[in-house]
């Protein structure tokens, strides 16, 4: 009786130690809602200041959208600083970072329409070199057809992936692992292998270890996670077991790794995941729904803080939330 009693309350603390060391949210506010459609949003501090990037249009690949940047001090009150917009151009999806020289820099797609049919794509970028309140014309990088997502800074070199199609205009999606001093000049690194590979985050360990976390539009439609050391020409992948949908991940001082992505489920929402190089978990889920996902990751005093939209309250509209991790 005494063995019995013993395992029954061993369970009950673990059970109640997996209970404490779930992720809670602290906070979650709507941060904008001003555009017909707000979307795809990217995160940063730099300058003790936050700085909140997102798509405004009509709709979500309606009309030539224009690329918004909100600033904060405190997190709390946000101002417009920026809406970058290139004349008959569809800016979509915008990544924000600091380049080594200390500018920001905005990373876009840029989608052309004709008679509201798409014609062709590439990448954009543009810079600010006084945090924010003044920005480049936006210029083209790469080639037509790449869509260079986003932008990791390591060693005073920017890496990302760009997705197109291979083979013509009918052929699957590839990726293409890019190099770049300046953000506007790009070498290849490598291709990728994964079929339908599309949106793809890249981020370093403190050894320099490259982790990348890619959407495979392909068949099977999954998420993978991938790892390489420098060059990073020789890459190991795995199956997250569960679709990826414009991911973010962060890793944590302790080397946790946590993702946020849509989860396409019952409905799709927008998920808190714990992630290894072998595993992929989603633990926590955001006020979501409908159009939702693309977030922008950072943590910044013990606390993950994770820009997202979502149209669960009926508009699709820009949210922050304040995450304690465990």
């Amino acid at each position: 009786m005494r063995t019995l009693s013993l395992l029954v309350a061993g369970l009950f603390c673990a059970a109640l130690w997996a209970s404490a060391a779930e992720p809670e949210i602290v906070s979650v506010e709507k941060v904008w809602g001003k555009g017909g459609h707000n979307a795809f949003t990217d995160l940063v501090r730099f300058d003790d200041h936050w700085f909140l990037t997102f798509r405004e249009a009509d709709g979500h690949v309606k009309g030539d959208g224009s690329i918004r940047v909100l600033t904060s001090r405190d997190g709390e009150t946000w101002e417009s600083t920026g809406l970058v917009s290139e004349a008959g151009v569809d800016l979509r999806d915008p990544k924000i970072s600091v380049t080594p020289d200390n500018r920001l820099m905005l990373l876009m797609g840029g989608s052309v329409y004709r008679d509201g049919k798409y014609v062709t794509r590439r990448p954009w970028v543009a810079f600010s070199s006084d945090s924010g309140a003044t920005w480049s014309k936006p210029q083209a990088i790469l080639h037509e057809g790449d869509w260079l997502w986003r932008l990791a800074w390591h060693d005073r070199s920017g890496y990302g992936a760009s997705y197109l199609r291979r083979g013509g205009p009918d052929g699957p999606m590839g990726c293409t692992l890019y190099k770049t001093e300046d953000g506007v000049g790009y070498e290849k690194v490598v291709d990728w292998d994964i079929v339908g590979c599309t949106e793809t985050t890249i981020r370093f360990e403190l050894d320099g270890t490259m982790i990348a976390t890619v959407r495979s539009e392909g068949d099977p439609k999954m998420g993978y996670i991938g790892r390489s050391r420098p060059p990073y020409k020789d890459w190991t992948w795995k199956q997250a077991g569960q679709r990826f949908g414009g991911q973010d991940f962060v890793i944590l001082p302790n080397g946790q790794m946590w993702t946020g992505s849509r989860h396409y489920g019952d409905k799709q929402t927008t998920v808190v995941a714990r992630m290894t190089l072998d595993s992929y978990e989603p633990v926590l889920t955001l006020p979501s729904g409908g159009d939702t996902s693309y977030p922008g990751m950072v943590y910044h005093d013990n606390l993950l803080w994770m820009s997202y939209y979502s149209s669960h309250e009926g508009k699709t509209d820009i949210y922050l939330a304040k995450i304690r991790l465990r």
